[in-house]
């Protein structure tokens, strides 16, 4: 079952499997869950993960209430997609434009790799109190330049920079709604007898 720190354990796992796979190339610290808008050129940030989006899940939405005892049944839960922009940053100090493109992009090509060989998120890898038995999918979303350009927009002062971004569902938030049941003790049936007409042979 996962409680609604689910979104901050989601946060977590993302960062931790990047931080595992990626200590040969860039310091786990300079990969941050944070928004690019809020980030220093001095600061040693090489890759960022932003959560931009929360929208509830269409497909997941109108599931059936769910048996906690035989008198409680509880509301079922409320199910997420979470939309992050995966963001490559310059390393501070680097001084060649070429050179340091290169390594941005050799950081966020590190980074798609391992999301892409990762796509399914299960049993210890998932952090905090997210439910070990769930799955959960990452996939690039198709995100037009145009509303790429409109994230970027919101971080006044800041250049673009190469950014890809993903989705992450299904993320469940469980209810603490319930309602209460009783059982059936006993039942009464009615019936009628119809009788033909007059002109009924």
């Amino acid at each position: 079952m996962s409680d609604y720190r689910a979104i901050a354990d989601v946060g977590e796992t993302l960062i931790e499997l990047l931080r595992d796979n990626m200590q040969d190339l860039v310091d786990r610290d300079s990969i941050v869950l944070f928004s690019p808008g809020e980030i220093d050129f001095n600061e040693n940030v090489r890759l960022s993960l932003f959560l931009y989006q929360v929208l509830e899940n269409a497909h997941l939405k109108n599931q059936e209430m769910q048996v906690a005892n035989h008198t409680t049944l509880t509301f079922p839960p409320l199910t997420l997609e979470l939309y992050y922009m995966l963001t490559s940053h310059v390393a501070s100090g680097a001084q060649d434009k070429t050179a340091r493109s290169l390594e941005e992009y050799t950081v966020l090509g590190r980074a798609l790799r391992i999301l892409y060989d990762n796509s399914i998120l299960k049993g210890s890898v998932l952090k905090g109190n997210l439910d070990k038995n769930q799955e959960l999918h990452i996939a690039i979303t198709s995100l037009s330049l145009e509303d790429l350009a409109k994230i970027w927009s919101t971080f006044p002062n800041k250049p673009f920079r190469p950014s890809v971004c993903y989705v992450v569902t299904p993320v469940s938030i469980d209810s603490e709604r319930e309602m209460g049941v009783q059982r059936v003790v006993s039942r009464e049936i009615n019936y009628a007898q119809m009788k033909a007409g007059n002109g009924g042979k």
